[in-house]
């Protein structure tokens, strides 16, 4: 079983930066996707940026390319989601999930992950 921990977030001026964490505790293998997922008051759940563990290939929504970036710490067994250039419309919840099996493709899709984390609040004042 794999537990997520997010944490990291907050109150941020619009134009300003933040990093997320997820601490991964069980078993984690090479194999493992992560994502971050976010959920805006009275919206679906939305993709934001997806990574294998052990990998270079990252992949991001459109709403986010050149301003958020994903990472992963193999050593502390955490992923990263580094926010720059916030923008009111960043406002929401932010969910670290992990697909067991990756194959190499993109996972966007919330129904694609096997774990969840129980998100962090992210709120930018414009």
């Amino acid at each position: 079983q794999v537990q997520l921990v997010e944490s990291g977030g907050g109150l941020v001026h619009s134009g300003g930066s933040l990093r997320l964490s997820c601490a991964a505790s069980g078993r984690i293998y090479t194999s493992y996707v992560m994502g971050w997922f976010r959920q805006a008051p009275g919206k679906e759940r939305e993709f934001v940026a997806g990574i294998q563990w052990i990998a270079f290939n990252t992949y991001y929504a459109d709403s986010v390319k050149g301003r958020f970036s994903i990472a992963v710490d193999d050593a502390k067994r955490t992923v990263y989601l580094e926010m720059t250039n916030l923008k009111s419309e960043d406002t929401a919840v932010y969910y670290c999930a992990a697909k067991v099996l990756g194959d190499g493709s993109e996972y966007r899709s919330v129904r694609d992950y096997d774990h969840w984390g129980q998100g962090t609040q992210v709120t930018v004042s414009s």
